[in-house]
């Protein structure tokens, strides 16, 4: 298996990520204003790079995200493994205390190794990591492709990022996340190295506001 640089990133912001409403799998959301000025951003800053092919997940706020790239001719694939974690019940509502209380306990649950564990009526972190192995396997096959970019979504990036350095699962909120962040990443045909960790330069030197 030949080296590859992989460039992951989060999609852009959405109003239910504004409006701090549930946003999982069962959610097919557009970016909102913001959101498409961070797009914007992180074409402005990665235009020339010389991107082999670009894959997203099946929900358009990932596709949105990186569309100026598609526009240009670059190959793109979307993958339903890269689908973000299914919230179950809890998709589309208000984060009411109530329910931000039962998030964090699931989370905590979560980070003491309780990775099969579901939230209500969705996905457990080893669905997601189940899902995503084939995903992964499917990009790294591409022996024509040296240098990718993925745009997915938060708790699935944690998961896959997991994944590719091999931690457990019970790691993954390690590895923080912002609506466009990056992670470079690069695979040597047998291992993967972190280049950039969470990075927002490009939204700072292209003046898109950042999350408070």
């Amino acid at each position: 298996m030949k080296s590859k640089k992989i460039y992951l990133v989060r999609h852009g912001e959405t109003d239910y990520n504004l409006k701090g409403i549930v946003q999982g799998s069962g959610i097919d959301a557009s970016l909102n204003q913001k959101g498409r000025d961070q797009a914007k951003a992180f074409y402005s800053a990665f235009h020339t790079t010389p991107f082999d092919k670009i894959y997203t997940s099946s929900l358009r706020r990932t596709k949105e995200s990186v569309e100026q790239f598609i526009n240009k001719g670059i190959p793109h694939e979307a993958l339903s493994g890269l689908n973000e974690i299914n919230w179950g019940t809890r998709e589309g509502m208000v984060i009411t205390p109530e329910e931000d209380a039962y998030y964090y306990r699931v989370i905590e649950r979560w980070q003491n190794g309780e990775i099969n564990l579901r939230i209500e009526g969705g996905e457990s972190p080893q669905d997601v990591c189940d899902r995503q192995k084939p995903a992964l396997e499917h990009i790294l096959s591409k022996e024509d492709e040296g240098t990718v970019l993925i745009c997915m979504h938060g708790r699935a990036m944690r998961v896959l990022l997991c994944q590719m350095l091999n931690y457990p699962l019970r790691s993954m909120d390690m590895f923080e996340h912002s609506n466009l962040c990056l992670y470079l990443l690069n695979h040597s045909g047998v291992h993967f190295t972190i280049e950039k960790f969470n990075s927002s330069d490009h939204l700072i030197e292209f003046k898109v506001n950042l999350p408070e």
